[in-house]
């Protein structure tokens, strides 16, 4: 009997004190990330008495949307809550999959005012309800190696398209002599979605990009086939970016090239910064970073990305889902992202942060990149718009096509994705 008591009142101190109301959370990336994610939720577990579930996803991002939408199409209740690329977020609003936040904020239990506003209003809204929040902004940025451009007399990092090619014609045309790879600027041109965040960069500093109005859909005009002719001219004409860069630069053959001396020009993503910085890093000390160029008569543009979270629409406890919510989107635990793994904070008001910028000083200068970034097309149908453009896109590159031409056929197909889905 004395056994049985004393079983019994562990049983019920544990029911008062132990974690209660479980959620689950749905978050993807290397082991690393991983790990730390699970040690965020652990605090959240202690502060608030919820128990959190991770759910593991993988890194890769294709793998991980594919999950989501298995799960959100058959209406299960697990994950709760979860995080998504900027991308999928048009598309789980529309299948009415995502829970509306709004009524959070009215209550005051967030303030909006600390995130960058454009990525809230074009991202994060749908139909005027909030819908999720961003933990990771993400944009397009030119690495340069500075003191490369020092010892050849170039003053600062180019501001024009013109400029760079300038640039990289002049110190591709002396490196070489000792290094036959070398290259005046990398960046992505593979046959994936990354090519559509290079497009949208070259075309939007051209005044052109990716338009959808009253359901007709523009791709075909002057200012993105001058865009898409330059793209063609780096590799054909002035040939600074390798022949591979319509095969296989993507991401992280972009990044090694540049990691490994090859190159004086890097187009890439926030996340090369501290790899670049990296012990045993060739070009460590010796990069630098600006916003993209434009072309002499238009303005600085940089994709969008990162990673936004939101609660599922039949999570079962929607309350919880929404403290986890609001521990993540905190000052203290973007804080401790940015501390970390190296994110870049959703939120604004830590880019200036003494602690944050003595360790991520390049912080100061994206925030003026992520003020300025533009989305790509928050449509729930954009990754079929996606899988079409950018094949005609790669198909210019390569020569196959002219840009005109790859651009008219990439209008009429994607004209007939947006007429299917507008029809539905």
């Amino acid at each position: 009997m004395g056994l049985f008591f004393h079983v019994l009142l562990w049983l019920q101190l544990m029911g008062c004190t132990g974690p209660q109301d479980g959620i689950t959370l749905s978050v993807g990336g290397a082991p690393a990330e991983l790990d730390f994610w699970q040690s965020l939720v652990g605090q959240f577990e202690q502060e608030k008495g919820i128990r959190v579930d991770v759910l593991r996803q993988p890194t890769d991002t294709d793998q991980r949307r594919q999950s989501l939408v298995v799960a959100l199409e058959a209406k299960k209740e697990d994950p709760d809550v979860f995080l998504m690329d900027v991308v999928w977020i048009a598309q789980f609003a529309a299948s009415n999959w995502l829970q509306s936040i709004e009524h959070y904020v009215e209550t005051g239990a967030i303030d909006l005012d600390v995130f960058f506003q454009n990525v809230v209003n074009f991202v994060d809204r749908y139909r005027g309800d909030l819908i999720a929040l961003p933990i990771y902004v993400d944009g397009g940025l030119l690495y340069y190696r500075k003191d490369l451009l020092e010892q050849f007399g170039i003053e600062a990092a180019p501001e024009t398209w013109e400029q760079l090619v300038e640039s990289a014609e002049k110190v591709q045309r002396h490196v070489r002599k000792r290094l036959p790879n070398f290259h005046g600027f990398v960046w992505q041109g593979a046959q994936y979605e990354g090519l559509i965040c290079n497009f949208m960069e070259f075309a939007g500093a051209n005044g052109g990009g990716i338009s959808i109005m009253d359901g007709k859909i523009a791709l075909n005009t002057q200012e993105n086939v001058k865009a898409v002719q330059f793209m063609h001219d780096l590799i054909h004409k002035y040939k600074i970016s390798p022949l591979s860069t319509s095969t296989e630069m993507r991401e992280e053959q972009a990044r090694e090239t540049f990691q490994r001396g090859n190159a004086l020009f890097e187009r890439n993503w926030p996340y090369a910064w501290s790899l670049h910085q990296a012990p045993g890093s060739i070009v460590k000390g010796k990069t630098a970073i600006a916003s993209l160029p434009r072309f002499s008569s238009g303005k600085n543009v940089s994709a969008l990305g990162g990673w936004h979270i939101g609660i599922s629409r039949f999570s079962d406890q929607k309350e919880s889902g929404w403290e986890l919510v609001k521990f993540l989107a905190s000052y203290e635990t973007q804080k401790k992202l940015a501390l970390n793994l190296g994110w870049n904070p959703g939120r604004k008001d830590l880019y200036s942060d003494p602690e944050v910028l003595r360790d991520m000083p390049h912080l100061t200068r994206l925030q003026e990149v992520f003020t300025n970034a533009r989305p790509r097309p928050t449509l729930p149908y954009y990754t079929q718009l996606s899988e079409v453009i950018q094949r005609y896109l790669n198909s210019a590159l390569t020569g196959m096509v002219t840009p005109q031409n790859a651009l008219a056929s990439a209008e009429r197909e994607a004209q007939a994705v947006v007429d299917r889905y507008q029809a539905r």
